[in-house]
């Protein structure tokens, strides 16, 4: 695992859900524009390699091969070990006490991260959070390659790169012929709970609309959202499911293929931004002040009821309204003004 190059390296600790390892990239464009001649590293999970492969800034990505939560003290020390010598520098991203020990043992000199969990000693420098300065997880982020208390600037985005071969590569094995008429994606799951996910009947009223218009509509999800794709596909007759047959890479390429995308906030979500794709974005007990779609080909789509954002996975209410109230027609609305 140790760099074989010479270069001096920064090894930055990467999160674990893919909103915000999309929300990673202005960071690594920070680090390289700082230190061109720098190269960088990134820890995490493995599935997270198929992102990290379309961030131009990442040299390699090194797997975290331990469980969300596991603490697995001897596995870390082992990588740490491993990868002794090899930086100059790391930058901790996740707020838990274990995500800093890699660096730790590793024996890397200057270790940044906020100070979450009493990570005195893990980490060397230690960065307060201002919350209020930096409301955004993206701003969070960029804010640890910075020097201490520069401001963000006022827009952050995160950029992914597609290439024409692979995406047809993608779509030869899925057997999906390339477009010849525009293609719209849908992205009806949400790994965090049924209070962010828009239901399925007005997902398969918009996929109508757009079929009638003679679209191609693709559903596009992990395994985990093949229920709802199903529900939308019976209400929907020609939509191509394919959630649950591809990886993440394969969905990135499918996103990047498209003509317009409308997803819950979710990972999703934040690739179609990133791959700069016209996206509309719902929002239920989630708040898009806090982690939006950083496009400006992205439309927000809320309700601000009164009971939202709860943050919640299930709605404590029992209603929804604050995605039942949200009409297909609003979301038409907002697509048509994306493409006008």
């Amino acid at each position: 695992m140790l760099p074989d190059d010479g270069a001096e390296a920064v090894l930055v600790v990467g999160p674990s859900w893919v909103g915000d390892m999309v929300m990673i990239e202005p960071l690594l464009a920070l680090l390289k524009e700082r230190r061109p001649d720098r190269a960088i590293d990134v820890l995490a999970p493995a599935w997270s390699r198929a992102l990290l492969a379309r961030m131009a800034q990442v040299r390699r990505a090194i797997d975290l091969p331990i469980g969300h939560g596991a603490l697995a003290l001897g596995q870390r020390q082992r990588i740490g070990r491993a990868l002794r010598g090899g930086y100059t520098e790391a930058i901790v991203l996740p707020g838990s006490w274990k995500s800093a020990l890699v660096p730790f043992f590793a024996g890397i000199p200057r270790r940044t991260g906020f100070v979450r969990e009493l990570r005195f000693g893990l980490l060397n420098d230690i960065r307060r959070l201002d919350k209020r300065a930096l409301p955004m997880t993206v701003q969070r982020f960029w804010a640890l390659g910075a020097a201490p208390g520069t401001p963000p600037p006022a827009r952050l985005v995160p950029r992914l790169r597609s290439e024409a071969a692979t995406v047809s590569a993608t779509l030869a094995t899925l057997g999906v012929d390339a477009p010849s008429a525009p293609t719209l994606v849908l992205c009806p799951g949400a790994e965090y709970g049924p209070a962010k996910r828009w239901p399925a009947e007005h997902f398969a009223t918009v996929a109508r609309h757009y079929l009638g218009a003679g679209w191609r509509v693709w559903l596009v999800g992990s395994a985990k959202d093949a229920p709802v794709t199903a529900a939308i596909a019976a209400l929907a007759d020609g939509c191509v499911d394919l959630a649950g047959r591809t990886d993440l890479g394969q969905a990135c390429d499918l996103i990047a293929a498209a003509d317009l995308v409308i997803s819950n906030d979710s990972g999703l979500m934040h690739v179609a931004a990133a791959f700069g794709r016209p996206l509309v974005a719902v929002y239920g007990s989630s708040d898009p002040g806090f982690t939006p779609p950083l496009s400006e080909r992205a439309r927000v789509l809320t309700l601000r009821l009164p009971c939202s954002p709860c943050f919640k996975r299930e709605c404590p209410l029992g209603h929804l309204k604050c995605l039942n109230d949200l009409s297909p027609g609003q979301v038409l609305d907002a697509a048509g003004a994306l493409r006008a």
